[in-house]
């Protein structure tokens, strides 16, 4: 492709040589850079990729794209190597990217989910209602990239960089998908990565604190302005009216065509006659002209508001009652509040949460439930925020009747120290608890205490099938010990 034709849509650009010579792909990365590639440099939070254009040229790239600002007499630049700066060299990767793809995303129907919560299950939930109603879907989020029944690849990031995007995007073209969801996160919409995505819906799920440091978000607002650029990038909307930031949203954008949805606030689409046991929820909604039983295999409320956000969507494809009811009864999600089949028939669940708020929120949900004693089991990850331990500790032994402190991710550090952390915070309540470190006993020893008006969470790992310690990946899959215990108990 003509290097003019890769900068169309960018404006304020300074350029020294010719556009109009053919460039065979893209690289943000120095390593990834080959022969007559254009090489873009962006300043990461880790690396400044304008310390490797050196590389690149050496590798032979015809053209690099540089901030302003860069002092071009640092760089040993080629007398053939084209020059562009740049206000912005991520927001210019964005448009590079969509033009070098041919602008994938006009070729489907795209669904971005934003907010502090529940972006991964209402995107199964959504992504398993469609497939039901025959649409071919990709999906793109925090737990893997999908592609039509297949997953092509986990993912370490929400939302992937915008070239890689914009690849998996072409992909999915490649494969005629109709549909695509997306978790799209507050920092992919601050950094430029989904600048040029052509969205059909986009979907505010709630909103809370999280993410707010030096290299995330500064201040809440800022958090929460990132958030909202989503709606100045598509003009259809599902949003939480229950939450007190996205029921002002259908005020901030009046001229958008917003769909709201709720339990306690009067909305659009609203849960009625809810019951929520330690296996599942279910409640009355209005999916055409009359009420219907939703049964949702997923327990907790906040299952409701991820089901609703679901039927929204949904009710823009006009999909009927009866797949949107058996695909929100099938629907499952690793390591988000999975419940774990079982032989003993014990409520098992498996949970992603890792930090002091979610926790509280998972602990506290199943409390309301659960009939008999909610025994917990988490650990906490080594070479990470330390200040978080003993508050979880603390969180654990004020809501769960019984608490296994165990290992999680310890990495670099002594499991012991991180437990006795974790043990300083649950001793402040009156919480009974043990420290067992190895994680496949302390879920044995959990199980074995629990019966069948019980429920153990297994918190900290969820999606995670490893355990990381010392440098090394060492497989632990929850579901499969889980399977392992209980069929060895009688």
């Amino acid at each position: 492709m003509k290097l003019k034709d890769l900068l169309i849509g960018l404006n304020g650009l300074k350029a020294r040589g010719d556009l109009d010579i053919d460039i065979k792909g893209i690289a943000c990365n120095s390593n990834d850079v080959k022969e007559r590639d254009l090489f873009v440099a962006i300043k990461g939070f880790e690396y400044d990729g304008h310390k490797f254009i050196n590389e690149a040229i050496e590798k032979g790239v015809a053209a690099i794209l540089i901030e302003e600002g860069c002092d071009l007499k640092s760089f040993k630049v080629k007398k053939d190597t084209v020059v562009i700066m740049a206000k912005d060299t991520r927001e210019a990767l964005a448009t590079v990217s969509c033009n070098y793809y041919k602008n994938p995303s006009k070729k489907f129907k795209l669904i971005g989910i934003t907010g502090t919560k529940g972006k991964t299950t209402t995107s199964y939930m959504i992504k398993e209602i469609l497939e039901k109603a025959g649409k071919k879907v990709g999906l793109i989020g925090t737990l893997e990239t999908y592609v039509n029944g297949k997953s092509i690849k986990t993912n370490d990031r929400t939302t992937p960089e915008s070239l890689e995007l914009q690849r998996l995007f072409s992909k999915m073209v490649a494969e005629k998908v109709d549909v695509v969801i997306m978790e799209v996160s507050s920092q992919s919409l601050k950094l430029h990565r989904v600048t040029g995505c052509d969205f059909d819906i986009v979907v505010f799920t709630n909103f809370s604190h999280d993410h707010i440091s030096k290299i995330e978000h500064p201040t809440m607002e800022d958090y929460l302005q990132s958030k909202l650029k989503l709606f100045e990038m598509c003009k259809v909307g599902i949003v939480n009216n229950d939450d007190v930031q996205g029921a002002k949203i259908p005020r901030i954008f009046p001229e958008s065509n917003i769909t709201t949805f709720g339990i306690d606030n009067y909305a659009n689409v609203m849960a009625r006659d809810i019951t929520v046991t330690n296996t599942y929820a279910d409640f009355k909604v209005k999916l055409t002209d009359r009420n219907e039983r939703v049964k949702v295999g997923i327990p907790g409320r906040f299952s409701v508001y991820n089901a609703l956000a679901s039927i929204c969507v949904a009710k823009k494809f006009q999909i009927s009652p009866e797949i949107i009811k058996e695909a929100l009864l099938e629907v499952r999600v690793l390591g988000r509040s999975e419940m774990i089949d079982n032989k003993l028939e014990i409520p098992i669940m498996i949970d992603y949460a890792h930090t002091p708020e979610s926790l509280e929120n998972i602990l506290k949900a199943v409390k309301i439930y659960t009939r008999g004693k909610v025994i917990c089991v988490f650990g906490c990850g080594g070479n990470r925020d330390e200040t978080k331990r003993p508050i979880m500790g603390e969180i654990a032994g004020r809501v769960a009747d019984y608490t296994f402190i165990t290992t999680d991710n310890a990495r670099g550090e002594d499991p012991e120290d991180i437990a006795k952390q974790i043990e300083k915070g649950i001793k402040k309540t009156k919480g009974k608890y043990e420290i067992i470190l190895d994680r496949k006993e302390a879920i044995r020893k959990a199980i074995k205490m629990a019966n069948k008006i019980d429920i153990v969470v297994i918190a900290g790992k969820g999606h995670e099938l490893y355990q990381e310690i010392n440098g090394k990946k060492i497989p632990f899959d929850e579901r499969e010990i889980v399977k392992e215990i209980t069929n060895e108990i009688k």
